[in-house]
């Protein structure tokens, strides 16, 4: 896919902060081995000088020069030896001298045989995540702020009683366990119910959470993708969504049905949902339609994975929006 400029250059700046990083501890390591242990610190420099042997060597091209090389190469194959038992000795890594890149492919230089690397790959891809996400007007939350207090622990729906804080203290308890060990075992989620009960809350919670690890996370609302992708469609914007969307640690999908009922839509929709699951990359998507309603508006092939391949989180009771208000509690 294509990047924007910005998007570019900070994940190279971030290359070069993070081979600063990598410089700046190993120096650091260095002069404390440099003034606590000398012995050690004698063999690394004579590993160092290495190189300066080699040179003179091959520049002098007098005497056997193979040979020469050979037995500057033994030797400094016996120092490593050495600084390797030397740094066990005194309880350090044998490796404690190196420069630990945060990419050990490319050295954090972004270019590994002429190609990009990866880690690159992966940084443009947080940042066009980054970009695109400024234009979400959802606010992410913190589990801390979720109120159960909001959440009877008696509620009449469809002829049956239930707890409908029960239920959102499981889902709260779920989406922190989801979020803590992302992405080792995390399905894809289905948020269910009545609006105004903490389906948004709740996957904003888990995106922010992710983002302060480190993970890319794009959400908004479901309709507002939709847009975008049938805008780049038509030639009307010239981005890239759906590579973005498929690119993303998580995607998250808010609302889903409040965009217009259309066959482009449904099939963006499904191009967004089915390459991800086959790819095993979790989206998580909330509702206020019910099954019977979605089935009204998406066909077999979005309603099947829906409820086939994701789990599903069902939020029961009042709308917190109309509470609040009733408390005097504007938003």
């Amino acid at each position: 896919m294509n990047y924007s400029q910005e998007a570019i250059k900070k994940a190279y700046d971030e290359l070069s902060k993070r081979r600063d990083s990598a410089a700046a501890v190993q120096n650091s390591r260095v002069e404390e081995i440099k003034r606590s242990y000398p012995e050690i610190y004698s063999v690394y420099e004579e590993i160092l000088s290495t190189k300066d042997r080699l040179s003179e060597v091959i520049l002098s091209r007098s005497g056997d020069v193979r040979g020469a090389i050979e037995r500057i190469r033994e030797g400094n194959l016996a120092l490593q030896k050495r600084l390797r038992e030397l740094l066990s000795g005194f309880g350090y890594p044998e490796d404690y001298l190196d420069r630990h890149y945060s990419c050990p492919i490319c050295r954090d230089l972004g270019v590994k045989d002429g190609n990009r690397c990866e880690c690159v790959t992966a940084l443009l891809d947080k940042y066009a995540v980054e970009e695109m996400n400024r234009l979400c007007s959802i606010k992410l939350g913190s589990f801390a702020d979720f109120d159960l207090s909001y959440y009877p622990e008696r509620y009449q729906y469809g002829g049956s009683t239930y707890n409908p804080r029960e239920i959102a203290e499981n889902h709260l308890r779920y989406c922190m366990e989801y979020a803590k060990k992302f992405p080792d075992g995390c399905p894809s989620l289905f948020m269910l119910g009545h609006t105004g009960l903490g389906k948004t809350f709740l996957s904003g919670c888990v995106a922010r959470e992710l983002q302060q690890r480190g993970f890319s996370v794009a959400f908004d609302l479901a309709q507002n993708y939709l847009h975008e992708i049938e805008k780049e469609h038509f030639g009307r914007s010239d981005g890239d969504t759906v590579s973005v969307l498929m690119n993303a640690d998580l995607v998250i999908l808010d609302d889903l049905g409040s965009e217009l009922p259309s066959n482009f839509n449904a099939a963006a929709l499904y191009n967004i949902i089915n390459p991800r699951l086959n790819a095993g990359k979790p989206i998580i998507v909330s509702s206020n339609l019910s099954i019977e309603g979605l089935s009204a508006r998406y066909d077999d092939r979005i309603m099947s994975r829906l409820m086939g391949m994701f789990k599903t989180l069902r939020f029961i009771g009042e709308d917190i929006r109309q509470i609040k208000r009733r408390q005097g509690i504007f938003m």
